[in-house]
């Protein structure tokens, strides 16, 4: 019988250190005391110190087109255009994958050849640069979705 008191005691002293625990950890401390009501006819319009500065706006950027960040990733110099070695840049890296063995067996003129047509075709007025609008046309063409068949 003694052990059944002492295990009703613990679990009411249990419950109750936890009951004090979760009410300590639901009180939250005011950043501002509230300013003292002072009895005036007009008590609606009272406002708080916290109520009278409005937030900072946050600054606003403009908002680009996929295109324009598309144009922007390639052009590594950010001077407006994209040069060919630009362009080519990335495809340098996964050909020094592609060689493993560093003879350079594979030569990088026949490997970029697709790239390097695609930029002669975009490249219209054949300055050596794409303006926004020539690299616009080099775009991926969205992959057609398949139907569901369910």
């Amino acid at each position: 019988m003694w052990r059944f008191l002492a295990g009703v005691a613990s679990t009411l002293l249990l419950v109750a250190a936890g009951f004090f625990v979760w009410k300590g950890q639901a009180e939250k401390e005011q950043l501002v005391p509230p300013a003292p009501v002072q009895a005036v006819a007009s008590q609606a319009s009272f406002v708080t110190p916290l109520q009278q500065q409005a937030p900072p706006e946050p600054p606003s950027a403009p908002a680009k087109t996929k295109e324009q960040k598309r144009f922007a990733r390639a052009d590594k110099d950010d001077d407006g255009r994209i040069t060919r070695a630009e362009l080519l840049q990335p495809r340098q890296k996964a050909f020094a994958k592609l060689d493993k063995n560093g003879n350079g067996s594979l030569s990088f003129e026949e490997w970029a050849v697709k790239t390097a047509e695609k930029f002669a075709k975009a490249d219209r007025d054949r300055s050596g640069w794409l303006t926004a609008a020539e690299y616009q046309t080099t775009a991926p063409k969205p992959a057609k979705k398949k139907k569901c068949s369910c």
